[in-house]
């Protein structure tokens, strides 16, 4: 087996542990917590199904590409979740030093390539980039409310936090934002979020 090939078989055997990240969220069905696999595989899945709704042109081969390596650098950097305010303190630091150590495990070229798209989806910097995050916000959005709210309740998360979070849904996909509204509203009338004091 030649170099390029040990590499990238490495790499792969490596990526094998996103399976075991935990996230915070259940799957829907309530019987688990989910894994970082099964969010990028049902991000990947998502990025083909809602093209429609992408405000811009998308290229959608490089969204599955993100949003499917998006978050192997939580195999060092652990899952933060998103209302957090104290694990975001180091999240950037601790990923940075993960995106180096798990992507330099492959050749340079596709090294470079998984590491520039890893760079745009947290910058956001591109509407392909933009709408990939939308997805990234709108799966555990709609997993907490088909689970009553758990991850919200559990972290006393509060409608406005989650207005914040998904804005990227806004910009990307103004479409689905009414559902975002409609999620949120009827959350609070099912007793899942608090309501607006």
């Amino acid at each position: 087996m030649d170099a390029r090939a040990r590499k990238q078989l490495g790499f792969l055997v490596e990526i094998d542990k996103l399976k075991t990240i935990l996230r915070q969220n259940l799957l829907v069905d309530g019987s688990k917590r989910e894994n970082d696999a099964e969010h990028s595989w049902s991000l990947a899945v998502m990025s083909f199904l809602l093209a429609e709704y992408a405000s811009e042109e998308i290229d959608v081969p490089r969204v599955m590409k993100m949003v499917l390596l998006h978050d192997l650098v939580e195999i060092d950097a652990g899952d933060t979740f998103a209302y957090d305010a104290v694990g975001y303190q180091d999240k950037e630091s601790r990923e940075l030093a993960a995106a180096d150590r798990i992507f330099s495990m492959l050749p340079d070229d596709q090294a470079k390539e998984f590491r520039a798209l890893w760079d745009e989806f947290e910058e956001m910097s591109t509407p392909s980039a933009l709408y990939a995050a939308a997805l990234d916000r709108m799966q555990p959005l709609i997993n907490n409310y088909l689970t009553e709210g758990h991850t919200w309740k559990l972290h006393h998360v509060a409608p406005e936090q989650i207005f914040v979070r998904m804005d990227p849904i806004r910009r990307a996909t103004p479409g689905l934002w009414p559902l975002v509204e409609l999620i949120v509203k009827d959350s609070q009338e099912k007793g899942f979020l608090p309501t607006n004091a």
